[in-house]
């Protein structure tokens, strides 16, 4: 049995808290809660009867905590994570992992003396649809990739931002591409492999926060095929969707939904007889754009922790969607193609102003 605390009680708590502490994770358990707002701590501890501890030290000093789910702001990430890992816990951490490539390099490092696991929370790699297309690509029914665009229309209105002081700025949280679409973007990357360089362009339309609800990107990957990101809040008055396409030589799938959650188009020019059932059988619709990915996800740590298994998404891999993110601002900023394995200079993303 693996035991969880949470660290941070705010909006996504709510997912992970249900299934930890509703006992959907065979073999983990939810034992214990924290936050800095009491009321927040409070709410989930007394929902599954848990211990609610306002201080990171004082929760941090559990015995009988394994691991913790660190669900604070993303500028707050690399602090937590690095107590966590000093505490000797295993660390799963939402996306973005952090802010600063300088602060992820440092989180991994010290998971790694520490001797713990650190695992980055991409759980739409595990949705159905996703895993299928997956499937596809590994077998070479793509043939050569020539296309890959990712879409996330959603809606986030001012009523959203206003709800923590720390949302929509650039020390804690940045825009749409880091919050929202980080996990669409490392989707992208995780089909069609490295990026060689990116162009990107941004705005704040409609609400006021200090960073950008809608951008727009191209980007050029190692192996030839072009990507195209578009991504924004400020799609009204509903959320629209959350795609994934994939063209290629021999092949074409998109993942829609409003969570990459449903096969909407599954074409190969060398059909197979299970592909007619395909977009009936590996279909789901989740509850929320959160997706049905967390229990599946929260399951595979649980084996690699259970197993001594290797994190399909550790620091490193971490790590790579948050370089092409940074990359991308780095672009926003100057107007200019931007290649990866870059130094940031101008991007904003994790700086106090």
């Amino acid at each position: 049995m693996i035991r969880f605390g949470l660290l941070g009680c705010g909006r996504i708590a709510r997912r992970h808290s249900d299934l930890l502490g509703g006992n959907h994770v065979e073999g983990a358990r939810l034992v214990a809660v924290c936050d800095s707002v009491p009321t927040r701590a409070d709410a989930i501890a007394a929902k599954f009867d848990v211990p609610a501890h306002h201080d990171i030290d004082d929760f941090l000093a559990r015995k009988d905590i394994d691991a913790v789910a660190v669900l604070t702001p993303s500028g707050q990430h690399p602090e937590h994570v690095i107590a966590c890992a000093k505490a000797g816990k295993h660390v799963v951490v939402e996306k973005p992992m952090a802010l600063r490539l300088q602060d992820a390099d440092d989180m991994i490092r010290a998971c790694d003396e520490a001797g713990v696991k650190l695992f980055i929370v991409k759980q739409n790699r595990f949705n159905v649809p996703v895993l299928k297309a997956r499937e596809a690509l590994e077998a070479g029914r793509f043939g050569k990739l020539v296309l890959g665009t990712v879409r996330v229309r959603w809606c986030r209105d001012q009523a959203y931002y206003d709800q923590d002081s720390w949302r929509g700025t650039w020390a804690y949280d940045g825009g749409v591409l880091t919050n929202q679409a980080s996990h669409h973007i490392d989707m992208l990357e995780w089909f069609f492999g490295d990026v060689i360089s990116v162009h990107a362009r941004a705005t704040t339309a409609l609400v006021r926060i200090e960073t950008e609800d809608t951008a727009v990107a191209t980007l050029k990957f190692k192996n030839g095929a072009l990507g195209i990101i578009e991504a924004t809040t400020a799609t009204r008055p509903n959320d629209l969707e959350g795609s994934l396409s994939i063209l290629g030589e021999k092949g074409t799938v998109e993942i829609a939904g409003f969570a990459v959650n449903q096969i909407r188009h599954w074409r190969f020019v060398d059909e197979l007889p299970s592909d007619k059932d395909v977009i009936e059988k590996f279909s789901v619709n989740p509850p929320n754009v959160y997706g049905f990915g967390h229990q599946a996800y929260y399951q595979h740590v649980v084996d690699c922790l259970v197993n001594q298994r290797s994190a399909l998404v550790d620091g490193l891999e971490g790590r790579k969607s948050l370089e092409l993110i940074s990359a991308l601002y780095e672009s926003i900023e100057t107007g200019q193609e931007v290649a990866l394995r870059f130094t940031p200079r101008l991007s904003r993303l994790g700086v106090v102003s």
